[in-house]
């Protein structure tokens, strides 16, 4: 039996229950009816979220039609939260939202160094990144020590690690291949950089009036199913069952306020630099695609920075733009706030990361809102130092390659480069048409004829 993960309602339910602890619903004016649906399903059996994985054991299937019910109730029960998902209620939320185009900088103007070197940030956190996804804090930094890489300064490896450590905590099996130090050659294929080049491609066939419909329509094209997870591989059913956006991402996704839009949102970013306010919007256009609330706000959040990190002189001026496209009032809004005043008063960032456990502890590892925290505190703590900023976004223990990949982006495109030892040989695999075997200095120069003139 096929067990096709992260789509299957008997495998949502879980996820949505949490959803609703984590939005409100489950504390607010209508709690009784969310313990009522959650009673219903532990009743027949049915289970909890999982922790990590992505389906449960294949006797859950004769839940289905219970666990679709169920799910369609939950979505009855609006969140009470004051975390509007339309583009004027984000707006109208932030009281610094930037003025449109106020510090815009021309196409000419931008150093192209620096685009570059967001390209090459991105690759190289990610790829730092990809043998330990999935393995906790305490096990990334278990195999660093016992090979001699801690704190982390360059590439994870398996020479030297002893074995008991490599029994504990086994690689990541579809990254381990090429993303060690011994058989890294050139970059290999990855979502946080499939995403990127999604978001170059319908800049580039649409035009920067490009709609949610357009990315739809690009992904119905060009991106293999098999290569979305979670809010992703939901909205991409959704569209096949004729589900329109932008409820392609609220029918039955319970995944729409984890880390999927944050990972696509950086070339919105790239090619409106000094502009986050049209950044911001950009990327809610791609985002409203298979995200909701704080999903969007995240990928909002990295395209202001990332517009800023090409015209900025300083991680907390990238930040500071970040937030600004926020709803002040959102658990993201807070929890990068809090996670920022530590990373500026903490000598230590182990001390930080833990703060950011001890508040963010119960979301699930690919969250947004946890996430978008620690690339907020080590690029802060980090101070424009590449090395420790994509290693402080690893040794988190969180989503490591997406935290990687966005955190070497802004520190990336802030350094106009990255250290020799962080570059990878120029050629990117992808799945994608026409991009196999691609060389970031030409996406840096296509990213280039993106920005305004």
């Amino acid at each position: 039996m096929i067990r096709l993960t992260w789509v299957q309602p008997e495998d949502l339910i879980g996820h949505e229950l949490r959803q609703a602890a984590e939005d409100g619903r489950a504390t607010g004016p209508d709690a009784e009816r969310v313990r009522e649906i959650a009673a219903r399903w532990h009743a027949a059996g049915g289970h909890d979220a999982p922790p990590r994985a992505g389906a449960s054991e294949p006797g859950a299937a004769r839940l289905r039609d219970l666990a679709g019910e169920l799910l369609d109730e939950l979505a009855a029960v609006p969140p009470p939260l004051p975390e509007p998902s339309d583009l004027a209620g984000i707006v109208a939320a932030c009281p610094s939202w930037p003025g449109t185009a106020q510090g815009a900088a021309s196409r000419a103007a931008v150093d192209p160094a620096r685009v570059l070197g967001a390209w090459q940030g991105r690759a190289a956190g990610c790829v730092l990144g990809k043998p330990v996804e999935k393995i906790p804090r305490e096990g990334i930094r278990q195999i660093a020590e016992a090979t001699g890489n801690w704190p982390i300064r360059g590439w994870f490896t398996a020479k030297g690690l002893p074995d008991d450590v490599a029994r504990r905590w086994p690689w990541n099996r579809r990254s381990a291949v090429n993303s060690l130090a011994e058989n890294i050659d050139g970059i290999p294929e990855d979502d946080d950089l499939n995403y990127p080049l999604l978001a170059l491609s319908v800049l580039e066939r649409h035009g920067r009036g490009f709609t949610t419909d357009d990315v739809a329509k690009l992904w119905l094209d060009e991106l293999p199913a098999g290569r979305t997870f979670t809010a992703e591989r939901v909205a991409y059913r959704n569209l096949l069952d004729g589900v329109e956006p932008p409820a392609t991402a609220t029918h039955r996704n319970p995944f729409r306020e984890w880390i999927g839009a944050l990972i696509r949102a950086d070339v919105y970013g790239w090619s409106n630099p000094g502009d986050p306010a049209t950044a911001a919007e950009h990327a809610w256009r791609d985002a409203r695609l298979t995200h909701t609330a704080n999903g969007i706000y995240g990928a909002m959040f990295v395209a202001a920075m990332c517009a800023a990190a090409l015209v900025a002189t300083s991680p907390e001026e990238v930040v500071r733009a970040g937030l600004s496209v926020v709803p002040e009032r959102s658990r993201l809004h807070e929890a990068v706030r809090l996670a920022v005043a530590d990373a500026a008063r903490e000598d230590g960032f182990e001390r930080v990361v833990d703060r950011l456990h001890e508040r963010h502890g119960g979301l699930h590892w690919v969250h947004t809102i946890n996430n978008a925290a620690l690339i907020a505190a080590t690029l802060i703590h980090g101070r424009g130092d590449f090395t420790a900023t994509i290693a402080g976004a690893v040794a988190g223990g969180w989503d490591t390659d997406s935290a990687g990949a966005t955190a070497g982006s802004v520190a990336g495109a802030l350094n106009g480069g990255v250290p020799d030892q962080w570059r990878l040989r120029d050629s990117l695999a992808s799945s994608l048409t026409g991009y196999d075997g691609v060389g970031l200095a030409a996406l840096a120069a296509r990213t280039q004829e993106m920005m305004g003139p």
